[in-house]
């Protein structure tokens, strides 16, 4: 197993025993060509999610002593992860590992960060009703330019992480604290499917209150923000290069 593989995929779970069997085979077919690592972070599961978890050289796993919450489990995975590109993906099925390298495929043109969107949300229409309605009160706050933040399945290279904070809630903003680092961030179209095993951990009354707070919080943040560029000169002088000052 590589050291430092090309690829990291970072994989939450939290109670998706059923879910695991299907979601490995998919991604160890998709995967087969690239040199890749899949970092699963067990959030406290209470069934038997960490049993369903193949042993292989390729696959770590985290696991937390009690349920912490999905930023908590996104951000360890991150800190872990050795890859050059990190990509992250939920464990319940309804983001398609086959999005993968298409989401590669734009990381290799120059984005920084690719987001995907749920094109055809297969979700209630309440669900999607009040998503639609967040996330635009979101992206005008925080100037993110995303229109679904709450779709997991994004891709970034590993430098993009050192912009993010961990704190409760962090998951729907990774776009703006990476995009206010002055990151390039593109958006693409993926695939999303009925969900097949268990239920949603959210819902709007567990969400929507701490989700305002948290934008608040983001977008003070945003106007903070320390952002230090060197002259040209420095950075030859700093990496040794031969021609520096």
């Amino acid at each position: 197993m590589n050291q430092s593989p090309e690829i990291s995929i970072i994989i939450p779970v939290y109670n998706e025993a059923a879910s695991l069997p299907q979601l490995q085979a998919e991604l160890f077919s998709v995967m087969r060509d690239y040199d890749h690592e899949i970092v699963f972070i067990d959030d406290g599961s209470s069934d038997d999610s960490a049993k369903q978890i193949q042993g292989s050289p390729r696959i770590r796993l985290l696991q937390f002593v009690k349920n912490c919450g999905q930023s908590a489990a996104i951000y360890a995975g991150l800190a872990m992860a050795r890859g050059r590109v990190l990509v992250l993906l939920d464990s319940d099925l309804q983001n398609d590992p086959n999005d993968i390298p298409r989401l590669l495929e734009e990381i290799e043109k120059g984005a920084d960060l690719v987001c995907g969107y749920r094109a055809n949300r297969q979700d209630t229409w309440f669900k999607k009703f009040q998503s639609t309605i967040a996330n635009q009160i979101r992206s005008r706050f925080t100037r993110d330019g995303v229109r679904d933040t709450g779709c997991t399945l994004k891709a970034m290279r590993r430098e993009c992480r050192e912009a993010l904070i961990p704190f409760y809630g962090m998951h729907r903003f990774l776009p703006a604290l990476i995009k206010g680092m002055g990151y390039k961030l593109v958006e693409i179209p993926v695939n999303h499917r009925p969900r097949r095993h268990g239920a949603s951990k959210y819902t709007f009354g567990n969400r929507a209150l701490r989700a305002t707070i948290d934008m608040f919080g983001v977008r003070w943040l945003l106007s903070r923000q320390i952002k230090i560029r060197l002259k040209e000169s420095e950075l030859e002088e700093s990496r040794g290069e031969p021609g520096s000052p």
